[in-house]
C-alpha cells in the first residue's frame, strides 16, 4: 500500500498484489509453464480520493495474471467512482465487485486501501471532529476492538459512553 498526495490535492492511494511459486506453474489451460518465481498475479489499483473519501478516479492493471481474460477485469472498479471510503466501505466493496462483477485479487486489495487512506490523510483529518450518530454517540465506538465501549480507550476518550465493569 502506498499514498500520494497530488499537486491538485487529491490523493492517490495504491494497492498492489504479487504471487509466484517457488517451483514451476502451469496454469489451468495454459500450455506453458511459467518458471520458478515469475509473477502468476501481478496486479494493481490505484484510488484517486480527495480529503473527504469521496473516489474521483480508478485505475487498475493485471500485469500478470493466470488466464488471458483477467486483463478485462479493471473496468469493473469504474464502479466505485462517486462512492466514499468509510463506514460501509466492505459492504459497498462486495455490492459493486463480489463474484463474477469483478476480480476476486483487486476487491480484496480494498480493505486495506481504506486503511492506507485514512492513515495517510490522518494529518489533514486529526481536527475535524469525530462524527456522531443522532444520539450524539461517536461512530467509532463499537467500531472495532480498540474502540469497544467497555475499553479503556473509550473510557479515557468519551467517558459517557464507557459501559465496562468500572463505569461510574
Amino acid at each position: 500500500m502506498r499514498a500520494y498526495r497530488r499537486a491538485d490535492g487529491l490523493y492517490d492511494i495504491e494497492g498492489r498484489v504479487e504471487d509466484s511459486k517457488p517451483i514451476p506453474f502451469l496454469a489451468p489451460l495454459a500450455k506453458v509453464e511459467k518458471p520458478a518465481g515469475q509473477h502468476i498475479h501481478d496486479i494493481w489499483v490505484r484510488l484517486v480520493i480527495d480529503d473527504h473519501f469521496l473516489i474521483h478516479d480508478v485505475a487498475a492493471s493485471s500485469d500478470a495474471t493466470p488466464f488471458g481474460v483477467c486483463k478485462e477485469a479493471p473496468s469493473t472498479l469504474a464502479k466505485l467512482k462517486g462512492e466514499r471510503i468509510g463506514a460501509g466501505w466492505s459492504k459497498i466493496v462486495r455490492g459493486h465487485l463480489k463474484g463474477a462483477a469483478g476480480c476476486t485479487h483487486m476487491m480484496e486489495l480494498l480493505g486495506p486501501m481504506a486503511t492506507a487512506a485514512y492513515q495517510a490523510l490522518w494529518p489533514v483529518t486529526r481536527t475535524r471532529p469525530d462524527p456522531v450518530d443522532a444520539n450524539g454517540r461517536p461512530l467509532k465506538v463499537d467500531s472495532c476492538y480498540a474502540y469497544a465501549s467497555h475499553t479503556q480507550v473509550i473510557q479515557q476518550m468519551w467517558p459517557q459512553h464507557y459501559t465496562g465493569p468500572d463505569k461510574v
